[in-house]
């Protein structure tokens, strides 16, 4: 090898084979540039197409969920306010009021004394087989922990330990102000939790994360503890332990939940009754006080209000503090109204026994009250009811015999008060009477009295209800939550002008599922909180909490419950959330057939029996009122539409609703009892007086007949004992709650070839 020379090593058989490859590759045709740009940009344009069919999937089936919720709750709202009508305007036969009054008073508070006799928890022995958790007072942390790790092994407290524990919960909550103060520090971070809504899991997802509550770790649970889930009661007793351990690093505010009265509709008094069938009413009673005492909001540092709803434009946090806030143990219902009516009977009876005999007296029941078709008897004065047909029999058990001036006073007395609430409804605040009119000074002032006493208790109800029931709206103003029933809209210049007013920057609230978990609104001025995952169903949404620390900067950690959550694909869960929502829809639209069919008929002007696409999405609004995308919801509900016409009674038979058969029941009448279950329920164990899940074919009557003038449809007499007779399974004489329930629920149509012939 010469000098200036270079040589290179043969090659071996490896580089001999990667140069042959890579000929033959060169060789091969070379695809330009611009067409691997342009593929990719059409697989990211379909992609991105993908997602958002996804998304807009997703927002279908939230809007689906969320509108029947909320219409829920509306429904739970109009019936209380049917019932505090009946307790205001009727005066039925004695049978059907004392029905009427025991629903009213049977859950009234006990005294202190009374109430901790009647859940006397001394009393009550553990039995020796007994192995779940036990409890010694005063708690101590590690009382505490000990719960927690039994409940994960799915043992259950015993009665006993139950009532002692909301016993002391009571009394210390008994100590607290309305509105709690709170201090952050530099060492320590606050937890701030929303909705739980009865998911253990996620408490113990919480608790995993983020520890243990302690001095070192001070946790808020903004209310809405209870009902939907199915273990409510063991969420209360951690949190109630946890708050009597660290008194001063647990705070747990009140939820529009926290409610016997919403309770009965919503699950938690079934859980109870279930789970401590012997003494799940003394449990049940002593909750009712111990929810009635739960704070109704918190602030922290003085510049963040917590409240588990929202705020109105009347908000005065001044007022909210000097409420005596144990008196609202339920929002649903006046409570001063009955009252009032009570003393107005008592004087109308006194009046009674001292009353004249002769031409001058009528028989009546009571002269203001209006006239009204239904279950209900009345007798009155011709003059005040036109369908008078004669005086009531004087064995009759209400009639009363009162003068024509007292009954014309008591006209013009309730004429005045009309007169008052009109001119209060518009804004005038004052009162005024005739001049020449004869008031006696002693009555005037009575009633005066009584009624700054009834403005009053509004007030203070009407303040709870706001917090614990409003949501937050993109649009200012402020104005009446008519989707939930309750509560108000209140817009960005109402938070605006109630943090201005209390010094304040920034308002935390619950109250509202979100999709991520939490959400922020109002110029980042209000934040919503959500700790229940999954919670319309798997997949559907996250749960969160914040954390905050002495700067007060918002720091939020997300999960799920459910760990088969993490292993579905984006278009796994949304189909699985769609499935349930469509499902939960096609059963609303089959409660509503017969609407849904007289509406359809106003549209289908010729009698073809087709009506267009979107005379149909018009219809389904009409009668529904849930403010969904109808049109876009058409490919999942309408399969055929032959020209964009729909066939709209086959339509119904397409859907995959069906229901299971019920002899010797008009179907009017089924269709009424699948649209309002609900509320059935709600009455049944508001009637259920010994707690016991049954009823007797009596108290099912009076229930019926109660809905029916709710509803203002008919129902005869033969028709509810047909019903009856149908679902007294075992024809004992009572029917039980869950079965009858359970006997009425809808279920999913079979695909033809599966179909079993009808029997």
């Amino acid at each position: 090898m010469g000098c200036g020379t270079s040589s290179t090593p043969p090659p071996d058989n490896h580089s001999i084979r990667k140069s042959k490859k890579a000929q033959s590759i060169n060789q091969g045709p070379i695809a330009p540039a611009g067409t691997a740009f342009k593929s990719a940009v059409l697989i990211q344009r379909w992609y991105r197409r993908y997602v958002a069919q996804l998304e807009v999937r997703r927002r279908c089936t939230w809007s689906i969920f969320q509108s029947i919720e909320y219409t829920g709750e509306q429904d739970q709202n109009k019936l209380y306010d049917f019932f505090n009508f009946l307790m205001d305007h009727f005066t039925p036969d004695s049978k059907e009021r004392n029905f009427i009054c025991r629903m009213f008073t049977e859950e009234e508070n006990l005294k202190d004394t009374e109430l901790e006799k009647y859940c006397d928890y001394e009393s009550i022995e553990v039995p020796g087989s007994y192995t779940g958790p036990k409890l010694t007072f005063p708690l101590k942390p590690s009382h505490a922990a000990a719960l927690v790790e039994s409940f994960k092994q799915k043992q259950q407290l015993h009665a006993r330990y139950v009532l002692h524990l909301l016993n002391e919960t009571r009394k210390h909550l008994k100590q607290l102000p309305n509105i709690k103060r709170i201090m952050t520090s530099y060492s320590k971070e606050i937890t701030i939790c929303g909705d739980l809504h009865g998911r253990l899991d996620d408490l113990f997802l919480i608790f995993y994360k983020n520890g243990l509550p302690s001095a070192e770790k001070p946790y808020i649970f903004n209310g809405d503890f209870v009902d939907r889930g199915k273990q409510s009661i063991e969420i209360l007793m951690i949190l109630f332990a946890f708050l009597l351990v660290y008194p001063k690093s647990v705070h747990l505010n009140r939820g529009n939940h926290e409610d016997y009265i919403v309770n009965l509709r919503y699950g938690f008094t079934k859980e109870v009754m279930k789970k401590y069938k012997v003494h799940g009413k003394k449990i049940l009673k002593m909750l009712q006080s111990v929810f009635s005492w739960l704070p109704l909001a918190a602030i922290i540092d003085q510049k963040i209000l917590i409240t588990h709803g929202g705020v109105s434009d009347s908000t005065d946090l001044e007022m909210l503090s000097k409420i005596e806030r144990h008196k609202y143990a339920s929002t649903l219902r006046p409570r001063k109204k009955k009252d009032k009516i009570n003393k107005i009977e008592e004087k109308t009876e006194e009046k009674t026994d001292q009353g004249t005999n002769g031409e001058n007296a009528l028989t009546v029941a009571s002269p203001w009250q209006p006239p009204r078709s239904g279950s209900f008897s009345y007798s009155s004065s011709p003059s005040l009811l036109p369908n008078y047909k004669g005086k009531r029999s004087a064995s009759s058990p209400t009639t009363m015999t009162i003068d024509r001036k007292e009954i014309s006073k008591r006209v013009k007395q309730a004429v005045d008060k009309e007169l008052v609430k009109c001119r209060r409804q518009v804004g005038f605040t004052e009162t005024i009477r005739e001049p020449d009119s004869p008031v006696s000074v002693s009555d005037s002032e009575s009633e005066s009295g009584e009624m700054q006493e009834y403005d009053m208790d509004n007030e203070e109800r009407k303040q709870i209800v706001d917090i614990l029931w409003s949501d937050p709206i993109a649009q200012d103003g402020c104005k009446s939550n008519t989707v939930r029933g309750g509560g108000c809209y209140f817009g960005p210049d109402i938070t605006e002008k109630i943090l201005q007013k209390h010094g304040l920057q920034m308002l935390i609230r619950s109250h509202e599922c979100k999709q991520e978990g939490y959400e922020f609104c109002h110029n980042g001025k209000v934040l919503t909180i959500f700790s229940a995952s999954n919670y319309y169903e798997v997949g559907s949404n996250k749960g969160a909490y914040v954390k905050l620390g002495h700067d007060l900067v918002p720091h939020f950690v997300q999960y799920q419950a459910n760990k088969t959550t993490n292993t579905l694909t984006m278009r796994q869960r949304v189909s699985t959330v769609e499935a349930s929502a469509l499902k939960a829809l096609r059963e609303k639209l089959f409660a509503h057939k017969s609407g849904l069919l007289n509406e359809f008929k106003r549209y289908d002007k010729n009698k073809t029996g087709s009506i267009t696409l979107n005379d149909w999405a018009t219809a389904l609004e009409s009668v529904l009122k849930l403010g969904l995308p109808w049109r876009m919801l058409r490919p999942q509900l309408v399969r055929n539409a032959t020209d964009g016409l729909l066939k709209y009674k086959e339509w119904f038979d397409e859907l995959s609703v069906c229901q299971p058969t019920r002899e010797n029941i008009q179907s009017s009448l089924l269709e009424a009892l699948y649209r309002n279950r609900s509320d059935l329920e709600t009455i049944f164990r508001i009637i259920d007086s010994d707690s016991s899940g049954l009823i007797s074919f009596q108290e099912f009557h009076h229930t019926w007949k109660l809905l029916s003038s709710h509803l203002k449809i008919e129902v005869s007499d033969d028709a509810i004992a047909n019903m009856a007779r149908s679902i007294d399974f075992n024809k004992d004489g009572n029917i039980d709650i869950n079965e009858f329930l359970e006997a009425f629920r809808l279920a999913d149509r079979p695909h033809t070839e599966d179909k079993e012939p009808d029997l």
